[in-house]
């Protein structure tokens, strides 16, 4: 799979094309957690799969829904897609969040 290309101005960079970037509240992280670049495979803590940090925005980002079982997970600036059986992202969208 190819790397994704950073986020350009108000854009990222998702499966071959860009989408425009949402401007959202501030992310609130967990105590004692603070912004770490997730990659495809690892795998969240269970903390990260609360209800308060799934994201039911996909849509207007003109994302798919996520397969059954999964979700969008926002943790910072980014975006997981996420099993939520296993903890373990499946797809990371980088900065699509300013």
């Amino acid at each position: 799979m190819a790397q994704p290309l950073p986020p350009r101005g108000n854009q990222f960079w998702h499966r071959g094309q860009y989408f425009s970037r949402v401007h959202a509240p501030p992310f609130a992280y967990p105590s004692g957690w603070g912004y770490r670049r997730w990659w495809i495979g690892a795998r969240l803590p269970g903390v990260l799969l609360a209800p308060a940090f799934i994201y039911g925005g996909w849509a207007a980002l003109n994302l798919a829904a996520p397969p059954p079982g999964y979700a969008w997970v926002r943790y910072g600036p980014d975006l997981l897609e996420v099993n939520l059986s296993t903890g373990e992202v499946d797809d990371v969208i980088y900065g699509a969040f300013y």
